[in-house]
């Protein structure tokens, strides 16, 4: 269980006026419990939706409130907590790190008590089981932006979180590729919480968050809570 009490996020910033820097608020105050096994969130760009994304696994840090998963603080378990949490970023390049794809995964596999032959076969599988088993040698450079999606999650699934935390991961992908990732978050075992402008998405997921100027402002099924979403891009306030 996901649980955000009385959550706010700010952030310094410069005072265009040359005065002292202010406290600007990004998030908040949010309180949630997030127990469904498909969550979508939804909002215009800068509304704080990602931000919201980041606090479930402690990539972005409460400055007011909690942020617990199972019962672990995000700001004092930090580590168990991304043990739990997992997190696939809008674009791959920001979370591959290695030069071929078997390397990359291997290295996610690094905290698990395996042997070096162990992670390696470990590895293989998982590519193996995202259809990239015959890309697990060649350079990462050479992966269409699809693959490299498709690696990322592999990469993050290989340690078998509870939790995965995906941040519009399909934006950057043409349609093909954009149904291949949605239906494999949609045949996950784990609990998917997915950030996302992919409105057929979200009205497949269980419950819909509606974020505007840092708050939640609808939050319930999906068809009430995408008609409250389209109200308001159409400048009608929930």
């Amino acid at each position: 269980m996901i649980e955000l009490d009385d959550v706010l996020v700010t952030a310094w910033s410069p005072d265009p006026a040359g005065g002292p820097d202010r406290v600007v608020p990004l998030l908040g105050p949010v309180t949630l419990r997030l127990a469904e096994r498909r969550i979508a969130v939804v909002g215009a760009n800068g509304s704080g939706k990602s931000t919201l994304a980041r606090l479930l696994n402690g990539l972005v840090l409460p400055s007011a409130g909690a942020v617990t998963v199972d019962g672990l603080d995000t700001a004092r378990d930090g580590a168990a907590v991304r043990r739990r949490v997992g997190f696939v970023f809008t674009d791959p390049d920001a979370q591959i790190v290695m030069p071929t794809p078997v390397e990359d995964v291997a290295l996610s596999l690094r905290r698990l008590p395996l042997t070096k032959a162990a992670r390696q076969a470990a590895a293989i599988d998982a590519l193996d089981r995202f259809g990239l088993g015959d890309r697990a040698h060649v350079p990462v450079q050479a992966l269409s932006g699809g693959q490299r999606q498709l690696l990322a999650l592999a990469s993050v699934l290989a340690t078998r979180p509870d939790v995965l935390v995906c941040d519009e991961p399909t934006t950057l992908l043409d349609l093909r590729w954009r149904s291949r990732v949605d239906a494999l978050l949609e045949g996950l075992e784990q609990q998917v919480v997915l950030v996302t402008h992919d409105l057929e998405a979200a009205a497949r997921a269980d419950r819909v968050l509606v974020v505007d100027g840092g708050r939640v402002v609808a939050d319930g099924d999906p068809a009430s809570a995408l008609a409250a979403y389209r109200a308001l891009m159409l400048g009608v306030r929930p």
